[in-house]
């Protein structure tokens, strides 16, 4: 919510995990199989096949399978905290050969590991859903989204829990500040906050990432949730990170409202190099003896901004920052370079992060 001036106030569990909340990724290697055509080369299905026949009892000469009706895939899935034996669960595959498409396909039942690859925590099968489609003729082809990866939906079973909990062995909550709100400020006021409404219970970690939250002893167990909640439902107002995320593969800008400009100027110049092919072909006269030879012509051509340097005054607002930018009329690719020239000069007040 808004507070008295504009402050933004957020509740305290949406900056903060519960340690021995985390989700689990669990990982396999399966088989997806019925393709009509668009699975993995005869090399790598023939071997696949072969396998998968040997474990029912199937004997056939592997040079007679050509199969082209197989993929090999990557099967994931995400285990909730908390979760138990027989629910079900998203799965995703993606593939690891030069398989076409997934479209169609079935998954064989695989299993799901945990990264050392000893414990079996979940199986997974059933028809995949890529979310696309792709078709191909003899000179043209068509393609919707990507169909080389899809999901399951439900198609997981967890087969062992992973063990939970909310409360340490000593009677201690701890609350881990999320990635992007780890500061001094969010973790002191998060402690103040909930010693104003259980004096003495919290204590901010000197590491500036957790509060450390006591159980009264008193509590039963089963009051251990309610308790937890009441926590994580109070407000408090989150610091104003000096932040600038970018990600130059699509042109993205993201601010806080922390970013402070110095007065300066800057001058930015586009460089341009055209190369521009037209090869010519030499055709020599009949009964010559000569040969038909192709000429390389290459074009080459370089331009150049000649742009004056612009002063830009220091801007001590968010509001202030983006006008002065668009000042500029640069594109976002652009910008993002100007940005972290500003910062290595010292004259961009703020962190730049790479997306």
């Amino acid at each position: 919510g808004r507070g008295v001036g504009g402050a933004v106030f957020t509740p305290v569990g949406s900056i903060v995990q519960v340690r021995g909340q985390e989700d689990n990724q669990v990982i396999g290697i399966g088989i997806v199989t019925g393709l009509a055509g668009t699975g993995d080369s005869v090399n790598m299905t023939r071997g696949l096949l072969n396998n998968l026949l040997n474990t029912h009892n199937i004997k056939i000469d592997p040079q007679q399978l050509t199969p082209k009706n197989l993929a090999l895939v990557r099967v994931e899935a995400t285990l909730p905290p908390g979760i138990q034996p027989g629910q079900k669960l998203d799965v995703r595959v993606s593939t690891l050969g030069d398989a076409k498409s997934l479209e169609n396909g079935t998954l064989a039942l695989t299993e799901l590991t945990d990264i050392s690859g000893e414990k079996v925590y979940a199986t997974a099968a059933g028809p995949i859903n890529v979310g696309g489609f792709s078709r191909e003729g003899e000179g043209a082809s068509v393609q919707k989204n990507v169909v080389t990866s899809g999901v399951l939906s439900m198609g997981g079973k967890v087969e062992r829990a992973v063990p939970s909990t909310i409360v340490s062995d000593h009677g201690y909550i701890y609350l881990d500040a999320r990635t992007a709100h780890g500061s001094y400020g969010n973790i002191v006021r998060i402690a103040d906050t909930i010693n104003a409404l259980y004096p003495g219970v919290a204590s901010a970690s000197v590491d500036s990432r957790t509060v450390v939250v006591r159980v009264p002893d008193a509590l039963p167990k089963d009051a251990w949730l309610a308790y937890l909640d009441s926590i994580r439902r109070l407000e408090i107002e989150p610091d104003d990170f000096a932040r600038v995320v970018v990600n130059e593969r699509s042109g993205v800008i993201v601010m806080g409202d922390g970013v402070r400009l110095r007065p300066m100027a800057v001058a930015y110049g586009n460089l341009t190099v055209t190369v521009a092919e037209t090869p010519e072909t030499s055709q020599p006269g009949p009964l010559s003896l000569g040969a038909t030879t192709t000429l390389p012509r290459s074009d080459v051509q370089v331009d150049e901004e000649n742009n004056g340097l612009a002063v830009i005054p220091g801007a001590v607002t968010l509001q202030e920052v983006v006008e002065v930018l668009n000042v500029l009329g640069t594109t976002p690719r652009d910008t993002i370079s100007i940005l972290e020239a500003m910062a290595q000069a010292g004259m961009l007040l703020a962190e730049i992060q790479r997306m």
